[in-house]
């Protein structure tokens, strides 16, 4: 599943993902981040990785066609976790973007919240 966070504002997106993420998360995740590209021009994104357990095959495609359609739109990724897996997320995803990435422990989701509103 994929929630929108309560702090999300202008151009600074926060998603939580937990369980296993399906192509229809995806159907709701993608047009919010595109409605705020198309008012801000570009966006950073803060995802929370809570109790999170992988895509499904359906939704790995579609994480794929978003970092290949989006990769010039998104200025910052913040990756917020607790496990070591999600923590070598950041290096695993690099290659995909032109986004700077950076990982955060989940103690620290303020500091994460802080580099996404840096100018």
């Amino acid at each position: 599943m994929i929630e929108q966070l309560p702090e999300s504002a202008g151009s600074i997106l926060g998603f939580k993902m937990s369980g296993k993420l399906h192509d229809a998360d995806y159907k709701t995740f993608v047009p919010m981040v595109d409605a705020a590209i198309a008012r801000d021009g570009k966006v950073r994104l803060l995802a929370l990785f809570h109790d999170f357990h992988g895509w499904g095959l359906d939704a790995l495609w579609d994480d794929i066609k978003f970092s290949t359609t989006h990769c010039t739109k998104i200025e910052r990724i913040a990756l917020v976790g607790d496990k070591t897996w999600e923590k070598y997320m950041a290096k695993v995803c690099k290659p995909f973007t032109r986004a700077k990435i950076r990982y955060f422990d989940v103690a620290d989701i303020a500091g994460a919240w802080a580099w996404l509103k840096e100018a």
